[in-house]
């Protein structure tokens, strides 16, 4: 490869092929094939007393694919890194920016389309490495990472070997376990609504509620009605008035827009 070519790198090899024939010979593309640098295997690698430091290490099932990306960057004039346009792209094309010596000739580019106009457009508007997304796959890598270590020793002891426990799976199922506690422990109180239909000399007719007996406010923190016989008796009471007397009316608009469509968290909540 001649000073003057570019260097593009990828994550998959099938997309090597394809963007290098957009390309021409200007260019030379290859892949990485997915991350290059990650957690220790045989240790926590987390410093967390530290503030969780990670200390990523070279992967070594990926060192002929490391020693590669450094031959051809050394030879390259540019070197564009063009990894997947999401935070694991974007920690990948960090790490990859990590082992070069010459970090000036470095940009970050991508592209949601393999296609000739998108790649054009992607090489139009280079940038910097995000540093924001590459914090944000850190704190998911560091979170997997401590809950895998931390509680899936637990799992192997009382339920069985080899099982992982998940950042996700982990929360929810806590989540879940407080939740059932919480009714288990729930007392339940019985208590009673009072709902009327009145008719006018208008022969309209009005729903209420009663919320006040005595000046004192109806409801479950306050007075309430708390069982049949109650009820029973507080009816008799009301049915035996003559006549009922309307103190005020409020006449008020409302506006009530239709729900939003679902999105994941909100049918979550709502679940």
């Amino acid at each position: 490869m001649s000073k003057e070519q570019n260097l593009v790198i990828v994550e998959s090899p099938s997309k090597a092929k394809t963007i290098n024939k957009y390309l021409g010979k200007d260019y030379k593309v290859i892949a990485s094939v997915g991350h290059i640098i990650d957690l220790p295997k045989n240790n926590l690698g987390v410093d967390i007393d530290a503030g969780f430091v990670p200390d990523y290490v070279p992967m070594t099932d990926k060192s002929k694919v490391i020693k590669m990306l450094k031959a051809e960057a050394n030879k390259a004039s540019h070197i564009l890194l063009a990894t997947d346009p999401d935070r694991e792209g974007e920690a990948i094309a960090y790490h990859i920016s990590t082992l070069l010596k010459d970090k000036q000739k470095v940009s970050r580019i991508e592209f949601n389309e393999i296609t000739k106009s998108a790649i054009q457009k992607a090489l139009e508007h280079q940038r910097e490495i995000d540093w924001k997304m590459v914090e944000s796959q850190q704190a998911r890598r560091v979170l997997d990472r401590i809950v895998g270590y931390k509680v899936s020793p637990i799992l192997w002891k009382t339920i069985s070997k080899g099982l992982s426990a998940g950042r996700v799976q982990s929360v929810a199922l806590r989540l879940i376990c407080e939740r059932e506690a919480e009714m288990v422990k729930f007392v339940p109180v019985e208590y009673w609504n009072f709902f009327a239909d009145f008719n006018t000399q208008h022969k309209e007719i009005y729903s209420g509620k009663l919320i006040e007996i005595e000046k004192e406010k109806v409801g479950l923190e306050n007075y309430h009605i708390k069982n049949k016989e109650q009820a029973g008796k507080l009816k008799a009471d009301i049915n035996a008035q003559k006549d009922l007397t309307v103190l005020k009316i409020d006449i008020k608009q409302q506006l009530r827009k239709a729900p939003a469509p679902y999105i994941t968290s909100s049918l979550q909540q709502d679940a």
